[in-house]
């Protein structure tokens, strides 16, 4: 198993969740970028190869993968963040589209692949702030340099399934998931990292600042689409015609604001006070996003298990019990058990 961006957020999930299923991990990923960081706190590099490289360095992505010689392959490795990619646009490029093409050039002629999910995001579409739901068959684009490089981290991903791998026995497909909340992300200008962030300062703190309090994304717990990319690696390697672009999301009703987010936050969390800015700040956002899910129920079965409100209160907890001294591995995999009783997931 490869796994990029194994010190990130959603990869540090992903490693664990994988070391609990006794799967042998390669992680490819520059070092954890915040202290703290769910890597270093649950203790990743114990059970893994673990390999703190940049994928803009084709030769040593390369490198990698010929010695693992991997049969599942989870790229997640990318520049992350929206407002980031203001401030870095060329970084931003180079590391989500040139990345993901040495990644996937370098299984080019490595028979042991069979199965390969490119993790992208939501924002891959191109957002016109209509009210309905985007569909996988929507047209790409993006506003921000961030959006724009996973939409052509799409294209790099359907050309090299086109041109090369899908000849070779290949499944590939990418994964569009919604916004992303849970324990242990402490990553900047996002929503409840900021939050636990101002609230654990307390009064010695600035306030908790809220920029566009009526945008609408499609949020879910963290677990929701780590457990849909294992289950579209495991379904596409059965069934390689399954492979293609795929939304993970909650159901579209359950898309909602960023006030209501932060409201249930603060209720979960026991405490916090947030403001609104008075004015609208820094680069262009996106007012409403929601995605269209039918195809992942349909094809693959997966369907959301956590409504918004478990989620958040999930979410809440786990940095509240983490700050108090709790273990952040036995949060997670208390969270990861949990998950798993409200439905089936393949282990």
């Amino acid at each position: 198993m490869l796994l990029t961006g194994h010190t990130g957020f959603k990869g540090g999930w992903l490693a664990l969740i994988l070391q609990q299923w006794g799967a042998h991990v390669t992680g490819v990923a520059l070092p954890p970028n915040s202290q703290p960081n769910v890597f270093s706190l649950l203790d990743l590099s114990q059970d893994m190869d673990s390999h703190l490289l940049d994928i803009r360095d084709a030769a040593s992505v390369a490198q990698v993968v010929r010695q693992a010689r991997p049969e599942v392959v989870l790229h997640l490795a990318a520049q992350p963040l929206v407002r980031a990619s203001y401030a870095a646009p060329l970084d931003t490029f180079s590391s989500n589209i040139m990345g993901t093409a040495h990644v996937l050039d370098a299984l080019r002629g490595v028979d042991s692949v069979r199965s390969v999910v490119v993790v992208t995001t939501d924002k891959v579409y191109r957002n016109e702030e209509h009210a309905y739901p985007y569909r996988e068959s929507d047209a790409l684009g993006g506003h921000d340099p961030y959006s724009a490089s996973k939409a052509a981290s799409e294209m790099v991903a359907a050309c090299y399934r086109d041109a090369f791998l899908s000849a070779q026995g290949l499944a590939l497909s990418t994964a569009r998931a919604g916004n992303v909340i849970g324990g242990g992300d402490w990553s900047v200008d996002r929503l409840i990292p900021d939050a636990v962030r101002a609230w654990q300062a307390g009064a010695q703190g600035a306030p908790l600042l809220i920029r566009r309090p009526q945008s609408i994304r499609p949020w879910q717990h963290v677990l929701e689409p780590v457990a849909a990319y294992l289950t579209l690696a495991e379904r596409q390697w059965h069934d390689p015609a399954l492979a293609r672009g795929y939304n993970f999301g909650p159901l579209t009703h359950e898309a909602a604001t960023v006030g209501e987010v932060i409201a249930l936050a603060r209720q979960a969390y026991g405490r916090g006070e947030w403001v609104c800015a008075e004015q609208l700040e820094g680069p262009h956002e996106a007012g409403w996003l929601a995605l269209e899910v039918a195809m992942a129920r349909v094809q693959l079965g997966i369907q959301p298990r956590w409504s918004l409100p478990q989620a958040v209160e999930r979410t809440m907890r786990w940095y509240r019990e983490q700050a108090e001294g709790a273990s952040a591995r036995s949060l997670c995999l208390r969270d990861w058990a949990d998950f798993r009783q409200t439905g089936a997931c393949k282990s």
